[in-house]
């Protein structure tokens, strides 16, 4: 029977891209906020601070904990359709603890390396950016499995909730302890601590009874692993990527000029990124439940084509929002950024058409992972990190903020062009069996 507008899929369908929308339009709006009240309080010197602080985040969620969210996101619907939930989260609680263990301890052996090389005036940033790190890991697996699960309307709530808390706790810790990035990371760390929270009170209701007991169909924690290993190791290239562009003009520059970049970078790059999580978090479960173990050819073409046509969505909104902010950047500017960062408005143009560009990438790269093909991203996600590494080292030494816009719009368009050949390069016929054999 052809399917209408009424039903019940598409009313499903319907009403969970509406909580992602309201989701999206709230944390995109608070990030916004988040520049105008954090560039009010910090001059550019300290947003540089902060930029430098959060790199040790980006360190953890991207080696450490990213690539376990991943496989514990992944095989919610593989272990939902073998009807082994218990086994599955029991797998999952075992892996967030070797986790845990694994962040203690590079805790311990970075700040007793700040204390020993006579940089102790670091500790307490990068104290309170690793426990950012560990508490936003926990969110992020938690919410994983509710994306997973298609639990849109928690899902989108929190990531509201935890944009507005970053603004209050950030603005209330700085009033306590005075105008400073450490005291901003902090008031982020509580935000994600008490979402994090939230996220379990709400994660108890898809865990099985107690008497209902793991059936152990499966190795659910190999499995994982092996997934997660991949995005483990591209994990640190990609870290190294992303945090180059600041510590190049920190090398070459001075700290003011990395607060500069840091302010562009929220208001034309965080923006899409925000978005293109919240597409990949309504998309990934469709594709996942749509290509399930990756393993027959009819579902992998439909997982293919609807992740090209996404990927083209993204393209030409990209290209609009360039178009957008080159006609406004300086209004733009005016109402979202301290007068004392106006000087760099000229160069956000190029930071949404970068910011775009990764996010077409990326919806390829979902493709790849809705059809179990984690190891053949890693090739191109490390030479890619690379190209950009040293495209920013460059750009800095030559240019300043300049050279390091331009790496990110170069870094990010051979990014997606690198995706778009390997999606075709791989195609989704010819998909790789999934290796359990029971689902």
């Amino acid at each position: 029977m052809k399917k209408t507008l009424s039903s019940p899929r598409f009313q499903r369908l319907a009403k969970e891209g509406g909580w992602i929308m309201a989701g999206q339009i709230a944390s995109v709006l608070g990030s916004l906020v988040l520049v105008r009240v954090l560039t009010q309080y910090l001059e550019p010197a300290q947003y540089g601070q902060l930029a430098l602080g959060l790199t040790v985040t980006g360190l953890i969620n991207q080696v450490v904990m990213g690539g376990v969210t991943n496989g514990i996101g992944r095989y919610y619907s593989i272990a939902s359709e073998a009807k082994d939930l218990p086994g599955y989260l029991n797998a999952s609680r075992r892996l967030m603890a070797y986790a845990t263990a694994a962040v203690v301890t590079i805790a311990l052996l970075l700040i007793s390396g700040l204390w020993w090389f006579g940089y102790s005036q670091w500790i307490g940033l990068t104290a309170a950016a690793l426990a950012l790190a560990l508490m936003s890991g926990y969110n992020s697996s938690m919410s994983s499995m509710q994306s997973a699960a298609r639990q849109r309307a928690v899902v989108a709530f929190h990531g509201g909730l935890d944009t507005w808390l970053k603004i209050l706790l950030a603005v209330g810790v700085m009033i306590w302890l005075g105008h400073s990035s450490t005291a901003v990371v902090i008031g982020y760390a509580l935000s994600s601590l008490l979402v994090t929270s939230s996220q379990f009170f709400f994660l108890r209701r898809l865990i099985p009874p107690n008497g209902n007991p793991p059936q152990r169909h499966e190795n659910w924690q190999r499995q994982m692993w092996l997934y997660a290993l991949p995005f483990s190791t591209f994990g640190v290239f990609t870290w190294a990527q992303q945090t180059s562009d600041r510590w190049s003009l920190q090398n070459f520059g001075n700290i003011e000029d990395i607060g500069m970049y840091a302010v562009l970078f929220q208001l034309g790059y965080a923006p899409i990124g925000l978005v293109t999580n919240m597409a990949m978090a309504f998309v990934g479960p469709i594709l996942y439940q749509r290509s399930g173990s990756a393993s027959d050819t009819d579902r992998n073409i439909g997982v293919h084509r609807l992740a090209w046509r996404i990927a083209g969505t993204s393209l030409a909104i990209t290209v609009i929002a360039a178009g957008f902010t080159f006609v406004l950047h300086d209004w733009i500017f005016g109402l979202l950024v301290n007068a004392k960062y106006a000087q760099v408005s000229f160069l956000l143009p190029w930071v949404v058409m970068a910011g775009g560009l990764f996010a077409a990438g990326q919806m390829l790269a979902l493709k790849l992972m809705s059809e179990m093909k984690p190891t053949q991203m890693t090739t191109a996600k490390i030479l890619t990190a690379l190209i950009g590494i040293g495209l920013n080292v460059y750009g800095a030494s030559r240019f300043g903020v300049n050279g390091v816009v331009a790496a990110l719009v170069g870094f990010s368009a051979i990014y997606f062009l690198w995706m778009a050949w390997f999606s075709m390069r791989f195609p989704a016929t010819q998909a790789q069996p999934h290796q359990t054999s029971k689902i």
